[in-house]
């Protein structure tokens, strides 16, 4: 369920997923199919980790991320979350042929 909201969605960014809603910051947005393959893509991870562990093992991996390099954006981008759904993002097929956990090879 994709819903609009400037105030959930994080200064610099344009969605948030939090199964099962996606929220973007504009309802322009909803027409970028990019954007909301890449949020659905973090649906689906979501879902395979069973929603919670998702959000912890993603919140460690970043403090792992930032204390390593010590920039937010490179630490962001660098989470195997964010590098399966930026990587794949363009796909719009991809989650027919997305394998269970196939994160695990980005990390």
């Amino acid at each position: 369920m994709i819903l609009i909201s400037k105030y959930i969605v994080p200064r610099g960014y344009i969605g948030l997923t939090i199964f099962p809603f996606m929220f973007l910051k504009y309802k322009a947005l909803k027409e970028n199919m990019i954007l909301v393959n890449h949020e659905k893509i973090h649906l689906r991870q979501q879902l395979e980790l069973l929603i919670i562990p998702f959000f912890i093992i993603y919140s460690i991996e970043f403090l792992i991320r930032f204390i390593h390099c010590r920039k937010w954006s490179l630490a962001y981008k660098n989470i195997s979350f964010e590098r399966e759904a930026y990587e794949n993002e363009n796909d719009l097929g991809f989650l027919q042929k997305k394998s269970f956990w196939s994160f695990i090879q980005y990390f």
